[in-house]
This record gives C-alpha cells, structure tokens and sequence, in this order.
C-alpha cells in the first residue's frame, strides 16, 4: 500500500484541481478527462504552462520531473502523472 492514500486512483481529482488552480483554465476539474492529452490538441497547454505543471507537482506531491525526457513521458495526461507521481511515493526514500 502507497503511504498517504498515493494511489492513482486517488491522485486524479487533486492532479485536476491542481491544473485548473495553477493555470486559471475556465474549466471545471470534473471536465478534465483522465486520458485527455494535457499539451496540444488536448487541454492546449503550451511551454510556459509546463514550467508550471512541473512546479506545481513538486510543490503539492513532493516529486520531482527532472528530465525533458521524463516529462515529455509523463505529462501526457492526467492518468501518466498520477502513476508517476505513485510510483515515486512509492520508492523507499522518494
């Protein structure tokens, strides 16, 4: 069991209302989809929102995205940051 109650499933709905709260978007987190892509054609975040998102989720969960590689991985959507935020709570020391 992922200590703090770090299981995806659990981490969607904060992960969304992060979004919407961080970046001002004119949306409800409820209308965020869970595989929604979060840059592009999906929500349409651009660059300087990605300086955020990444700030954000280390500010709020405590893990760090600490490669373009890695972000480019798991900031796909709302589903691939919640694994990678879990997984990393998960890791002893993380």
């Amino acid at each position: 069991m992922k200590p703090n109650g770090m299981e995806a499933s659990n981490l969607r709905p904060r992960i969304k209302e992060m979004l919407v709260s961080k970046l001002r978007l004119k949306m409800q987190p409820a209308e965020i989809e869970d595989d929604q892509p979060l840059f592009g054609g999906g929500l349409g975040l651009d660059s300087i929102d990605v300086l955020e998102v990444v700030a954000a989720v280390e500010k709020e969960f405590g893990v760090a995205i600490q490669s373009q590689e890695e972000g480019e991985r798991v900031l796909k959507s709302v589903n691939a940051l919640a694994s990678f935020i879990a997984e990393r709570c998960a890791r002893p020391g993380a």
